[in-house]
This record gives C-alpha cells, sequence and structure tokens, in this order.
C-alpha cells in the first residue's frame, strides 16, 4: 500500500482529528504532553484541571512545592520525577523566556523533562510548525505498514518525514495515533478487521 492510499484511509476515518490532550495554551499543553509519558491520555485530562486549578502559569507553580505538585499529579506515574520536571521547567520558562514556551526545538528540548517527541508535539500544535511526533502507536503501524524498517523512533521519524508531504505532518500524527487505537492495536489486533492491514 502506498503512502498515498494510506492517507486516503486515514482521511476517510479521521478526517479533522484533534489533539486529545486538553489544555488551553502553550504552557498547559506542554505540561499536559510532559505528564503523558507513560500515562494514558484519559488519565492525564483527570489529572490537569486539579493541577491547573492551583497553577496554570510557570509564574504560579513555582510557587507550589515540588511534593504539592507530586500530590496533584501522582495517580499519573512517575509522579517525583515529573513534579521535578515541571517546577525546574516552569523556573527557566521565567528566568530565560519571559515566562512564555519557546517556539523553537532546541529552546523546548533544552527544558528539564522535554525530550524531542514532547517538543514535536508542541510544535505541531500549539505553534502549527510541521513536526512528526513518534509515540509507541505511530511506531508500530509505520513498521506493520511497511512504511519504515527503522529501528529507532529516530528513524522512523525520519522514513515518514520523507513519505509524506510536510503539510499533512501534523495532522497525520494524530490520524495514526486514532487509528492506531481504534483499528490497529497492539494487542488483540485483528489484521482483517483492520482498514489498513486487510489492504495490504
Amino acid at each position: 500500500m502506498t503512502p498515498e492510499e494510506v492517507q486516503e484511509i486515514l482521511d476517510e476515518y479521521f478526517p479533522d482529528p484533534q489533539i486529545p490532550l486538553a489544555h488551553t495554551d502553550p504552557y498547559t499543553l506542554l505540561i499536559a504532553v510532559l505528564l503523558s509519558a507513560q500515562c494514558t491520555d484519559v488519565r492525564v485530562n483527570q489529572i490537569t484541571p486539579r493541577l491547573f486549578a492551583r497553577a496554570s502559569t510557570p509564574q504560579a507553580m513555582i510557587l507550589l512545592s515540588i511534593e504539592e505538585i507530586v500530590e496533584k499529579i501522582r495517580s499519573c506515574g512517575l509522579g517525583p520525577s515529573k513534579a521535578r520536571a515541571i517546577w525546574h521547567l516552569s523556573q527557566d520558562l521565567i528566568e530565560k523566556h519571559e515566562g512564555k514556551v519557546p517556539a523553537s526545538f532546541e529552546d523546548l528540548e533544552e527544558l528539564p523533562g522535554v525530550g524531542h517527541k514532547t517538543a514535536s508535539v508542541v510544535m505541531s500544535q500549539a505553534f502549527k510548525v510541521p513536526a512528526f511526533p513518534v509515540d509507541t502507536h505511530i511506531h508500530r503501524c509505520a513498521k506493520r505498514w511497511g512504511l519504515s524498517t527503522g529501528k529507532s523512533v529516530t528513524e522512523i521519524e525520519k522514513d515518514l518525514k520523507n513519505l509524506f508531504p510536510k503539510s499533512s505532518w501534523n495532522k497525520l500524527h494524530l490520524q495514526i495515533i486514532y487509528f492506531a487505537r481504534a483499528y490497529c492495536p497492539a494487542r488483540g489486533h485483528d489484521p482483517l478487521a483492520c482498514p489498513i492491514c486487510s489492504s495490504l
């Protein structure tokens, strides 16, 4: 199946995908994406209202203690390390970026707890800069659908960027995630019931 055919199916099933993490601005998106590591989007969306009710800006966040942040986010796992990252990145935003989330990969990836995938999500969804965040769903589908033989996230990201037009990346990565959850899951996958795998 060609990349164009994959895109056609994704456009049919998920024509207008929205980012599944609830947020109101680049800062709350950054925090939500950071919290989503090894945690479901549903759980993150249950946690962030409580956290953001107390602190939805870097200035408010650093007024909380790391222990208070841990208490708010405990149920999403890795609480202590995520809380430290949230507090310190908030401090960095104030000290280095006038309290604003920077719109550059380089600056984002220098923030505590922010890796390339998190930076890519923020760049694509908050600032509309073409990016292709690769999560476990995209990793799995890219291999299953024969779009990449890459062994690392970096290789798969490069392959997908080469196969699909830059203008489609921001929408496409969300389409693949939604499609993977609905039709191409890691467990209990029935290739014949998957609109893409059944056509390979």
